[in-house]
């Protein structure tokens, strides 16, 4: 097997600190988190940082680790001392980490479920975080202010909303919940005067007069990227549905479309002239729209 030189996975040097390592080690998860990482081979490194953390955060660990001394250099053949490693106490099965990592500590010590799982599920929290559309389309970094059980303690974090981000999608911030878990932010939308959304589509209605609905028009309509013509066709009934495509939320690989629903809206007759306007249009336009009911 091949030698894994965590210090250096970590960019942290032999003599750091246990809060050097775990500051290092905070930054590189939010860097390369699968959920949120734009990185190439983010999943990849994000394992490889967290076996590194699992090793040189724990005291005893450490410790054994460094025993193989600092010839070693990463990519090196390497056979664990004695043939069989190090002896701690653990479970069965596999870790979840590399055979160099098995082979110093036993298959059966700190697993990752799935190559994610770094602390104890007891020690994540939980969290949601409400945001606007316009972030979600665009992206955005939010202030979240949390309050821990131990003594009350407040902390605030900076964190940043991705674009295109779903509702009900979690945000793991690794290392940022209870005793060193992670803490999961669930994503959930503010009500929009404007827009509903289903799914990555989002859908608009657009009050249309009659003779736009009749003869057909060009309007400006509002979209999360800013407003755009649409041409409406001449004939359209209230209820139409137009689609404006990719003007949903840029979810990938595919992103949303933007429905705008036609309503129409019709003026009211408080004048003479307009009622007089109505009964020429009357009489001169026969058209009974609910004869399909009979």
């Amino acid at each position: 097997m091949e030698y894994k030189d965590y210090y250096k996975t970590l960019g942290v040097p032999r003599e750091a600190s246990g809060d050097d390592i775990k500051r290092a080690y905070r930054k590189l998860a939010r860097k390369f988190h699968p959920d949120v990482s734009k990185e190439a081979n983010a999943e990849a490194r994000f394992k490889d940082v967290a076996e590194a953390y699992e090793v040189l955060k724990d005291a005893e660990k450490r410790a054994a680790y460094d025993q193989l001394g600092s010839n070693w250099q990463a990519g090196q053949g390497f056979t664990p001392p004695g043939g069989g490693g190090f002896e701690f106490r653990g479970g069965q099965g596999s870790s979840g980490f590399s055979d160099f990592f098995d082979g110093l500590f036993g298959r059966g010590f700190g697993g990752m479920d799935g190559a994610r799982r770094r602390q104890p599920r007891s020690e994540d929290m939980h969290a949601k975080v409400q945001i606007a559309l316009e972030d979600a389309y665009q992206g955005t970094t939010r202030s979240i202010n949390l309050s821990q059980a131990d003594g009350g303690r407040k902390r605030t974090l900076e964190v940043r909303i991705p674009t295109g981000v779903r509702a009900g999608q979690r945000i793991r911030l690794a290392g940022q919940g209870g005793g060193g878990g992670d803490l999961l932010l669930e994503i959930e939308f503010a009500p929009h005067r404007l827009y509903r959304l289903e799914g990555a589509d989002i859908y608009l209605d657009l009050p249309i007069t009659p003779w736009e609905a009749a003869l057909g028009a060009t309007v400006k309509v509002p979209t999360l990227g800013g407003a755009v013509e649409l041409a409406i066709p001449a004939g359209s009934q209230s209820g139409d549905r137009l689609r404006l495509r990719g003007r949903g939320l840029p979810t990938v690989p595919t992103p949303g479309d933007q429905y705008v629903v036609l309503k129409m809206m019709t003026p009211k007759a408080q004048t003479d002239d307009a009622r007089e306007l109505y009964q020429r249009l009357a009489d001169e336009l026969p058209f009974d729209p609910r004869r399909a009911l009979f």
